[in-house]
């Protein structure tokens, strides 16, 4: 099956929690499943941009993305984290193959456009070209991939890391889409977990302000995911990154699964 597992900024932060996430993503690849990775690195980002004196902003859970802001993000997301997610899976005893969405124009992108409010080199995915994936799968590996990508423009754009992993999941036509990240799920009024989510539930969820922030593309993501022939949505923390394994063979509590019924 193909999977596409998309890591959270959060989990890359963690020792423990990387490790928990590089060995279930090795797991499912040795189990013989097509993996692919995609990730964020929002926090450390953040972190790197207060260091050389730049605030981070948001709108709708979107960082606002000024031609340095986008150039600090190549360094940060394309260069370290990928390089230290790629180590954990080759520890975990999978070879994992780092790259950007830039790459070999895997995923082209554009401005991404938004009321009242210009948020620069925030971009939106246009095209995933699968081939490049099929070809790093045929040899044996998992593709880990930054959450960047080119424009027509020739410039590079920051995608929101959910939205990234919507569409490579989308283009390859996976079974199963993943997010693992830093909340046990999506919480109802009532503060506990939902289970089951259906689409049609998420609009009231939003204009209730029962989810905001970095849920909203987050959902937003699931939506696309679903609606491009994906068969599964899940949201559940990369602290329990360990029952990944078990998703097509056993029941699974932890987490949010988003369906489309």
């Amino acid at each position: 099956m193909k999977i596409v597992v998309k890591i959270g900024g959060a989990a890359l932060d963690s020792p423990e929690t990387l490790h928990k996430c590089a060995h279930a993503v090795a797991d499912l690849a040795a189990a013989g499943h097509q993996v692919a990775v995609v990730h964020g690195g929002g926090k450390a980002l953040t972190r790197t941009l207060a260091q050389l004196g730049k605030k981070s902003d948001f709108v709708n859970g979107l960082r606002v993305t000024d031609s340095e802001t986008r150039d600090v993000a190549l360094m940060v997301l394309a260069g370290h984290l990928n390089k230290a997610l790629v180590a954990a899976i080759h520890a975990a005893g999978q070879p994992g193959v780092g790259m950007c969405g830039g790459d070999g124009l895997a995923f082209r992108a554009r401005k991404k456009a938004t009321v009242g409010q210009d948020l620069g080199y925030v971009g939106e995915i246009t095209t995933m070209e699968p081939r490049w994936l099929e070809s790093i799968w045929s040899n044996g590996a998992v593709p880990v991939i930054s959450s960047l990508a080119l424009g027509g423009d020739g410039q590079y754009y920051n995608i929101n890391a959910d939205q990234m992993a919507a569409a490579c999941a989308a283009g390859c036509q996976a079974n199963a889409l993943v997010f693992l990240t830093d909340v046990p799920g999506v919480k109802g009024e009532d503060g506990t977990v939902i289970r089951w989510l259906h689409l049609r539930d998420i609009p009231v969820l939003i204009q209730k302000a029962v989810v905001s922030g970095g849920m909203l593309p987050k959902l937003e993501a699931c939506q696309l995911a679903l609606r491009g022939g994906v068969g599964r949505v899940r949201i559940m923390p990369a602290s329990e990154a360990d029952v990944l394994a078990q998703l097509y063979f056993s029941k699974i509590d932890s987490g949010t699964e988003v369906t489309v019924q």
